[in-house]
């Protein structure tokens, strides 16, 4: 059978989730092991599939499978397939830990260098807030964007969340948003120690808990009194920062933005939510939907604040609409960095006081550093570290 759309997640310390499409029936079952052809492991998942309109997708698979050693590079095949070997390396214990943030990815030209720029330097894991495919109600586009990012999804750990793009929602026809999206790329909302509830918001625990990353849902209910907000309250509360040194979010619309594309539609979840992620001390909010970039200082209430998280819009990706080039003058004050040009970021956790911000602008062959910070940890009290430790990063 032919296998496509292979990609994997994170679930909990110790396990990842593989996803693969088959387009007749084939197994659930991943076999994997530490050698390359030999798979003395193997796991039984799940099967699904949906139709929306005049389509119906393939056999739409996952299986968890661990418990796995981090650091450490696996073998594996779907439904026991010898014709296609995989492989993914599981993310560290501790760290040092990298992340590539990429948003409004897409499928185009542009797609296809920010993916390559990527896959030029190691990482730990990806982090995607929102608009994945673009097939917007098309979708074959979602087994093409599948099998587009597969080489680098089946091989790094990618966490996503929804963005406009994926609601794909029909008065009349299609009711039900999230069709497509919940069935391809179901993410560990169920798992650790805050399940959610909800595929569209989920948190988990990235370098031995020295990491905790929130998943928001942009176009879900946020208010106060709905699930989302009652649930990130309740997540906030349970994260120690005496273990956990950085807390990062990510959504789709950006809170803060001076692009005059998509200009407001993140003020909404920010009058509900942004005093929840002050009051908890997040270091840094990342977000899509505006085709662009844009790094603002730290921020609350509109005002810079040296105890609100660093918020960064980062929706270049390679979107199939193109760049967002007008901005609002004069550049706001909170503004630092902003630049209408595809690209990527990382975000490197050096230790428990500091984390480098790099964005990578997409240009020919090499990606280019354009813009770079330290982001240092909000967490009370954290034990210093002698300067020549950061330094050697």
């Amino acid at each position: 059978c032919i296998q496509f759309s292979v990609h994997v997640s994170a679930v909990g310390p110790d396990k990842m989730r593989v996803t693969w499409i088959t387009d007749d029936d084939a197994p659930a079952m991943v076999d994997y092991g530490t050698a390359s052809g030999q798979y003395p492991f193997s796991a039984t998942g799940t099967t699904a599939d949906y139709s929306y309109l005049m389509y119906h997708s393939g056999n739409i698979h996952d299986a968890v499978v661990g418990p796995l050693k981090p650091s450490t590079t696996y073998y594996y095949r779907c439904s026991s397939d010898p014709s296609r070997e995989f492989s993914f390396r599981t993310p560290p214990s501790g760290l040092p830990f990298t992340f590539v943030i990429a948003g409004d990815l897409g499928q185009t030209e542009w797609t296809n260098s920010t993916l390559q720029h990527i896959a030029a330097a190691d990482y730990d894991m990806l982090l995607l807030p929102g608009d994945l495919s673009y097939a917007d109600l098309d979708q074959p586009r979602w087994d093409s964007y599948g099998r587009l990012v597969e080489p680098l999804a089946s091989a790094r750990p990618w966490m996503v969340t929804e963005g406009n793009h994926e609601v794909e929602k029909i008065p009349l026809l299609e009711r039900h948003p999230f069709k497509a999206y919940n069935a391809r790329w179901r993410m560990p909302y169920d798992a650790g120690a805050s399940p959610s509830g909800s595929n569209l918001y989920y948190s988990f625990d990235a370098a031995g808990g020295a990491v905790h990353v929130i998943m928001l849902g942009s176009y879900t209910d946020y208010d106060a009194g709905t699930a989302q907000h009652t649930w990130l309250q309740g997540d906030l509360a349970g994260v120690d920062r005496g273990k956990t040194p950085f807390v990062v979010a990510l959504v789709h619309a950006p809170w803060y933005n001076s692009n005059k594309a998509h200009q407001g539609e993140g003020d909404g979840m920010r009058d509900a939510m942004e005093a929840l992620l002050y009051g908890a001390r997040v270091d840094a909010v990342f977000a899509g939907h505006v085709h662009a970039y844009e790094r603002f200082a730290r921020v609350y209430g509109d005002k810079e604040d040296q105890c609100g998280p660093v918020y960064v819009t980062i929706g270049d990706g390679g979107n199939r609409e193109g760049l967002a080039e007008k901005y609002i003058e004069p550049q706001p004050k909170t503004s630092v960095f902003r630049e209408a040009s595809f690209g990527h970021g990382r975000l490197q956790v050096v230790n428990v006081t500091h984390a480098l911000w790099t964005w990578h602008r997409n240009d020919d062959d090499e990606p280019v550093v354009a813009d770079q910070t330290w982001i240092t940890s909000l967490a009370p009290n954290p034990a210093l570290l002698p300067r020549y430790l950061i330094s050697r990063f």
